[in-house]
């Protein structure tokens, strides 16, 4: 059969597809550290829940305008203005089925063919072919390990053309952990004020998640042009441990948010509505569950940080937010792909090459996962490397 020509330069998830080749191999019985999946370990707390159970007892199982429940749309502006200083109103948000589709909705309703998205490398995997799949040209910008792999003012001015569409800002990053500070967040933004034809997409999804006193700015609050021209992207799925539920949100320009209702109501029209009732109680009920899981992240940061850069040849800048590392292992004279492939092979233990981002001498590990998980698989990877270093 011909597939659609649009898919012809879309590659495959490798995020996904390593985990799904770690969760095979566990479940034929092999001892598997899985450092792979963007997934928090912990269960959604139970009051979110036991929210999403009583709106199934009371019947709220039936479709809902295709941008989300009211309630939730509401509570959404209300967090956006108590944690980020902004205000919009609900005809401003969009409700979407997980952070993803947000981004996905946006860029099929503002890009078009000839169009160009700066994206930052290393990238989230699904940025650029999102890009794509809307006929638009994927613009990369290399960051390095000493600018703490962020794009800085001078490379983002270079970079801007007559065709920039969009520039996409992840902060905290998946993949890199690390987190723009409000200088550098300030700095970003004047460069983009004096390109009004510029949109910017700001990914927030791991705001919630922020270690050693980091501050988090969204680029839409640091002046009204930024706000007028700025989409907000989130969701529920990391900072509640509600992956599942897929919830997400898109906030902005009225015009766009309608436009991507409308693309919205031709594909998948609302999400779950007994789902959206949950989110309603995450955003609007005790946040200490949040803090609960954001401490539990901290000390495996900690823990796995101190484990991996004690090994010889391996690099890794601490990260400030999320619930990654992104280690360099450029000494070791291999792929990216070839280096996880063996690891998994050789010691069983799963992480995800860094040309899935964009950066082949690199590897992302997730530390959403328990101690002893960490501390084992860690141990693998030092015998891992040193047989490396012998051979």
């Amino acid at each position: 059969m011909q597939l659609a020509k649009r898919l012809s330069n879309i590659l495959p998830s490798l995020t996904l597809a390593i985990d799904a080749k770690a969760k095979a191999m566990k479940a034929s019985g092999i001892d598997i550290c899985s450092f792979s999946a963007g997934e928090p370990d912990f269960d959604t707390p139970d009051h979110i829940k036991a929210a999403a159970k009583t709106a199934l007892d009371q019947g709220k199982t039936r479709y809902t305008a295709a941008a989300g429940i009211p309630e939730l749309k509401q509570a959404i502006a209300d967090k956006l203005l108590r944690d980020n200083q902004l205000t919009y109103k609900p005809e401003q948000i969009i409700v979407t089925n997980g952070g993803k589709h947000s981004l996905y909705n946006l860029m099929m309703a503002i890009l078009d063919p000839g169009d160009e998205v700066i994206i930052p490398v290393p990238f989230w995997v699904s940025y650029p072919e999102m890009a794509k799949l809307a006929a638009a040209t994927p613009v990369f910008v290399i960051t390095t390990e000493e600018s703490g792999y962020k794009i800085t003012p001078e490379q983002l001015e270079a970079t801007i053309t007559p065709q920039t569409k969009l520039f996409v800002l992840n902060s905290p990053s998946n993949p890199t952990g690390m987190v723009y500070s409000p200088t550098e967040i300030k700095a970003l933004a004047d460069v983009l004020e004096r390109h009004p034809h510029v949109y910017i997409v700001s990914d927030e999804i791991y705001e919630k998640i922020l270690y050693d006193g980091a501050d988090h700015l969204s680029i839409a609050a640091v002046s009204p042009a930024m706000y007028d021209r700025t989409l907000i992207s989130s969701g529920f799925a990391k900072a509640y441990s509600m992956t599942g539920w897929r919830v997400g949100y898109l906030a902005g320009d009225p015009t766009i948010i309608k436009a991507a209702t409308m693309i919205q109501g031709h594909s998948t029209s609302n999400i779950c509505t007994f789902a959206q009732h949950g989110a309603v109680t995450a955003l609007n009920d005790s946040q200490e569950c949040v803090e609960t899981m954001r401490l539990a992240f901290a000390e495996r940061r900690d823990v796995m940080y101190d484990l991996l850069t004690a090994m010889d040849g391996i690099t890794c800048p601490k990260p400030d937010g999320a619930f990654y590392l992104f280690p360099s292992i450029k000494s070791f004279n291999m792929s990216s792909l070839e280096f996880c492939e063996k690891l998994l092979e050789e010691m069983q233990v799963a992480v995800i090459p860094g040309i899935a981002f964009g950066l082949d001498n690199c590897i992302r590990l997730s530390y959403a996962t328990d101690l002893d998980t960490i501390r084992k698989g860690c141990d693998r990877i030092h015998r891992f490397v040193d047989k490396l270093h012998n051979r």
